[in-house]
C-alpha cells in the first residue's frame, strides 16, 4: 500500500470511522477541543483564509435553544450529546486577513465583492468543516454531522447576520447501537476519469 499513514491510524480516521447517532455521558473536556482545533486549524484553504465559526453548545439552556429548530430525527440525539458544536461560515472573515499578501499582491481586494467574498467563506469553511471532522475522530471522539435543521433560525439564534450556519456537530463517545447501517461507496471507477 502506498500510503504513510499506519492501517490502524487509517482505520481510526476513514474506514471504521462513522456518524455516531448515540453517545455516552462522559464529557467531552474544553482541553479535547482545543487539541482538535490546534490540530484542524492547518485545513488548506484559498489565501490560508480561516472563515470557520463554531459555537460550542454546553449549557442546558443553549441546548433548548438549539433542539427546537433541529429536525425531528435529530432532536433526541442533539439534546442527549455530551457536546454539540455549531459550525458557520464568517461572510466577513476578510476583516481578520493580513493587510498584505507577499506572495498575493492585492488579493484582499477580490473580497470586496460581497458575492465572491460569500462564495469564498463558503467553499473554504466547508473544507474547514471535513478537518474537524477528522480532528475530532483523531482525538478518539466520534461526531455526528447533521445538516437536518432550520440554517436560518440557528443562524439567528447563536450568530449574526455576518455567518451562515452549514453544520451542526454532535461529539462525544459512542454509545450503544450508535452506527446506522453503512450505505455502499462508489468504486473508484465510477468516481475518476484520467483524461
Amino acid at each position: 500500500m502506498s500510503l504513510l499513514l499506519d492501517p490502524a491510524a487509517q482505520d481510526l480516521l476513514f474506514r471504521e470511522a462513522r456518524t455516531a447517532n448515540t453517545f455516552t455521558d462522559e464529557p467531552v473536556t474544553e482541553e479535547q477541543i482545543r487539541d482538535v482545533y490546534d490540530l484542524v486549524k492547518y485545513a488548506p484553504t484559498s489565501m490560508n483564509m480561516q472563515p470557520l465559526r463554531v459555537v460550542l453548545v454546553r449549557s442546558a439552556e443553549a441546548r433548548e435553544r438549539l433542539v427546537q429548530h433541529m429536525s425531528p430525527g435529530n432532536q433526541k440525539k442533539t439534546s442527549t450529546a455530551p457536546l454539540t458544536a455549531v459550525l458557520a461560515a464568517d461572510l466577513e472573515f476578510h476583516e481578520e486577513l493580513p493587510t498584505q499578501f507577499p506572495h498575493f499582491p492585492g488579493a484582499k481586494d477580490a473580497y470586496a465583492d460581497p458575492t465572491y467574498r460569500e462564495n469564498s467563506a463558503l467553499l473554504n469553511a466547508a473544507i474547514q468543516v471535513g478537518y474537524v471532522i477528522l480532528g475530532i475522530r483523531a482525538a478518539g471522539l466520534a461526531a455526528g454531522p447533521m445538516t437536518g435543521f432550520d440554517a436560518a433560525a440557528v443562524t439567528k439564534e447563536f450568530f449574526d447576520e455576518a455567518h451562515k450556519v452549514l453544520v451542526v456537530v454532535n461529539i462525544g463517545k459512542p454509545g450503544p447501537d450508535a452506527w446506522m447501517a453503512r450505505n455502499p461507496r462508489l468504486g473508484y471507477d465510477e468516481v475518476i476519469t484520467t483524461v
